[in-house]
């Protein structure tokens, strides 16, 4: 059986290219570009609370790596590094080469390296630090929203909650075809980081968000740091034709609830629409205005006749 350095050794350990020391001694060392601030945010993935058992390591090593660059993209910071912090039932050697695959796919894509961690023995879970830089002053925040700011929103929403509802029995498999459930599973377990539409919205977006806890959640912070309230369209939120075919009940807690979306919410003023329409183009990423930033405090949901919906959302939290 591999021991805990062998692992480390054999799954993580790789020649640094933008760092000045990476894996292999006490602290890893970092040359910041002079003129930058470092953006540095960390998430945890707990087995049975942020996936299943059932999940492919390859998937596994992908989604904890994108859940944090998610947070950059959100910031509209540039990744530059991470570390791992690692907790393993057993030393299996399978299941660390598969996560360390789907991390390393995802991290090379984005140019992020894995510069240190840690190892242990225990219940699996896995906490990744992400390091970023962005230029001063640039930066995405969530106190940046204004009346009057128009609200946006990347990708499509809910087919993550969807997949989480085919998997509690909630919606019946028979109701889908097998792509659609792979589809579905795959937003779950795969999302993809908006790292260069939030590179591309600096200077564009007033206030930006990722959605990993549900619009409603999510938004709510953004609210609530800016001192605004909101109202959306649940008609205008963007949806999968699979999501879309369900009823109106289960799309709307889908959109408005749903969590693991890891698309970016965000605001800018009326008369940045074609630049965030542009910056959507860059990043090859569609873009959805969904509603808007208003004085009146607290978070109104409406359907197409503007008309308030009959029931409440609340995004998720762990301790609710």
């Amino acid at each position: 059986m591999a021991g805990e350095f062998d692992l480390i050794a054999r799954h993580f350990t790789r020649p640094v290219r933008r760092a000045a020391l990476g894996v292999g001694d006490d602290c890893a060392l970092l040359r910041p570009v002079p003129g930058m601030q470092l953006a540095v945010s960390c998430d945890m993935l707990v087995e049975g609370r942020h996936f299943l058992s059932t999940v492919a390591p390859e998937r596994l090593g992908h989604k904890a790596l994108a859940v944090n660059l998610s947070d950059l993209a959100a910031c509209g910071a540039e990744p530059l590094a991470c570390t791992l912090a690692l907790a393993l039932p057993r030393a299996d050697e399978a299941f660390v080469a598969g996560f360390a695959q789907g991390l390393f796919g995802l991290a090379d894509a984005h140019g992020i390296e894995l510069v240190g961690g840690d190892t242990t023995a225990g219940p699996l879970n896995i906490c990744i630090t992400v390091i970023g830089q962005v230029p001063p002053g640039q930066a995405l925040l969530r106190s940046g929203a204004r009346a009057g700011d128009e609200l946006w929103v990347s990708g499509a929403l809910g087919d993550a909650r969807l997949a989480l509802e085919v998997f509690r029995g909630q919606v019946a498999m028979t109701a889908l075809t097998g792509d659609d459930f792979e589809s579905l599973r795959r937003a779950m377990e795969q999302p993809q980081p908006r790292v260069a539409l939030g590179l591309a919205l600096r200077g564009v977006a007033s206030s930006a968000i990722d959605l990993s806890d549900g619009l409603a959640g999510d938004l709510g912070h953004i609210l609530q740091r800016s001192g605004v309230g909101a109202t959306v369209n649940v008609d205008a939120l963007p949806r999968s034709a699979i999501l879309a075919a369900q009823t109106a009940a289960l799309q709307h807690e889908c959109l408005v609830a749903g969590g693991d979306d890891y698309e970016l919410l965000f605001t800018a003023p009326p008369g940045q629409a074609d630049a965030v329409r542009a910056a959507g183009r860059a990043a090859g990423v569609a873009v959805t205005r969904c509603g808007s930033i208003e004085d009146r405090p607290g978070l109104r949901v409406v359907g197409a006749d503007g008309q308030p919906l009959a029931r409440s959302f609340r995004g998720y939290d762990h301790f609710a």
